[in-house]
C-alpha cells in the first residue's frame, strides 16, 4: 500500500490543522495506520495510531488531548486532528501502516512497514 501524506502547513500558536492520510493500491481493511514526527536533530517520535479493524487507538502522552486520530471508510483515509499547537509541534508528519500490529506494539516505529512521504507542519510564536 502506497500513502499520501497532506495536510501540513504554517499555523499560529493556539492554531490547528488537520492531516490526512490516503493509501492508493488497496484499502487499510486489516492494517494499523500511525502517525509520527520528526523534528530536525530529533528522532522519529509516536504521536498515534488506529487499528482498522476496531478503531483501537494508542497515542503518545505529549499530545493526549490535543490529537485526535480517526479514520474515514468510505474515503479510505486516517486523520490526524490537532489542536492548540505549540511552536515546539513543529516538524515533518509521517503516516505509516502495517499489517499484524498488536496493540502493545502501535508506538513502535520499527513495527510500520509502509511510509508516506511526510507533510511539514510549522508553528509560529
Amino acid at each position: 500500500v502506497q500513502l499520501q501524506a497532506s495536510g501540513g502547513g504554517l499555523v499560529q500558536a493556539g492554531g490547528s490543522l488537520r492531516l490526512s492520510c490516503a493509501a492508493s493500491g488497496r484499502t487499510f481493511r486489516g492494517y494499523t495506520v500511525g502517525w509520527f514526527r520528526q523534528a530536525p536533530g530529533k528522532e522519529r517520535e509516536f504521536l498515534a495510531a488506529i487499528r482498522w479493524s476496531d478503531r483501537a487507538t494508542a497515542y503518545a502522552e505529549p499530545v493526549k488531548g490535543r490529537f485526535a486520530i480517526s479514520r474515514d471508510n468510505l474515503r479510505n483515509t486516517v486523520y490526524l486532528q490537532m489542536i492548540s499547537l505549540k511552536p515546539e509541534d513543529t516538524a515533518v508528519y509521517y503516516c505509516a501502516s502495517s499489517q499484524g500490529i498488536i496493540i502493545s506494539n502501535m508506538k513502535n516505529p520499527t513495527a510500520y512497514r509502509n511510509w508516506g512521504q511526510g507533510t511539514l507542519v510549522t508553528v509560529s510564536s
